[in-house]
This record gives structure tokens, C-alpha cells and sequence, in this order.
């Protein structure tokens, strides 16, 4: 699912303009964003809970050369999803590839 898909479920659902609905869905992921920037965690009950990771630096291999090279502290973000949620995804019958 797209952003634009998010867009569009609100403007048929909500009977809403697009622009108003860009706006919401922005918002949203604005917030989220501004929350994990500054170190917060996010839960959304029944989804899952989204947790900044720190990683240390480290020194790392050129696999190429072989040359060690220095690779720098980095946060990241982690996913986990919810209990409701898995029950939900497993309940599902799995397709037959």
C-alpha cells in the first residue's frame, strides 16, 4: 500500500476533498516522523510499535580491497508488530506458490 493509496481510501471513505485528505495522512507521518527524530517510541494499538535503534560504529571491510574502513555511528528504525495483529496475519490461509 502507497501513501496515495492511504489518500484515496480517506476520500472514499470519508467523503473528504483530496487535498484535505493529503493534509491528514501528512500529518500523521509528519508527527511520526518528528517523534522518532527526537528519540520517542510510537504505538498504535492493534498495528505494532515503531522503537529507534542505536548502532555503534564499527570498522568495516572494503570487500573489494580489503581496505578496513571506519563506518560511522547510525540509528535505524524498528518495527514490531502487535499481538492483535499477528493473530490477525496467521488467521490468514497461506497461498499455495
Amino acid at each position: 500500500m502507497l501513501k496515495s493509496d492511504l489518500v484515496n481510501l480517506l476520500i472514499q471513505k470519508r467523503g473528504i476533498s483530496q487535498k484535505q485528505a493529503e493534509q491528514a495522512i501528512e500529518l500523521i507521518f509528519g508527527g511520526m516522523a518528528r517523534a522518532l527524530i527526537q528519540g520517542e517510541n510510537i504505538e498504535i494499538r492493534g498495528l505494532g510499535s515503531f522503537h529507534l535503534k542505536e548502532y555503534k560504529g564499527y570498522r568495516g571491510r572494503n570487500p573489494r580491497t580489503g581496505k578496513v574502513i571506519p563506518v560511522g555511528a547510525k540509528r535505524g528504525v524498528l518495527f514490531r508488530c502487535s499481538k492483535q495483529m499477528r493473530d490477525r496475519l496467521n488467521r490468514l490461509p497461506l497461498s499455495d506458490e
